[in-house]
């Protein structure tokens, strides 16, 4: 008899919690546009135009959102390794990218399918996790070395 009441309570305030969070304070009506709270704000109404924060070749997001320097973008097979460089906290791999800039990678660091597993003098492993956006079941090593005339 006391669980069966409990239960009763727990289920009409459950079912009162969203009526309750959509009042309104004063009973007023929400309004369609925000309340400019500064003076000097300014704000854009697009009244049918195109706006013109979002992408116009990709999937319509807002171009804020998108990384500068292409870590999403970039899979570990299009990474070209330029060289590594001895460090104080270890080593660092420069390579190249499909864009043409370099990056700086050390262990732990992030790549558009992996990220990187080791770095030693003559080679990096990278640790492939995804395969064209699903993750792999097994993730696999891609291990890319220095040519021995370059050392």
């Amino acid at each position: 008899m006391k669980n069966l009441l409990t239960f009763i309570l727990i289920a009409s305030l459950v079912g009162l919690a969203p009526l309750l969070s959509q009042e309104t304070p004063g009973g007023a009506a929400p309004q369609d546009k925000p309340a400019v709270k500064d003076a000097g704000a300014v704000l854009y109404n697009a009244e049918g135009r195109r706006d013109p924060f979002r992408d116009l070749m990709g999937s319509g997001g807002d171009v804020r959102d998108k990384s500068v320097t292409g870590e999403a973008q970039t899979a570990v097979e299009d990474l070209i390794l330029i060289g590594i460089i001895k460090a104080k906290k270890g080593y660092t791999a420069i390579v190249g990218t499909t864009q043409g800039f370099p990056r700086f990678l050390i262990v732990g660091d992030k790549v558009g399918d992996g990220y990187v597993l080791s770095i030693s003098p003559a080679q990096v492993v990278f640790r492939k996790t995804h395969e064209r956006g699903i993750p792999l079941m097994r993730p696999r090593d891609v291990v890319k070395e220095i040519n021995p005339e370059e050392r």
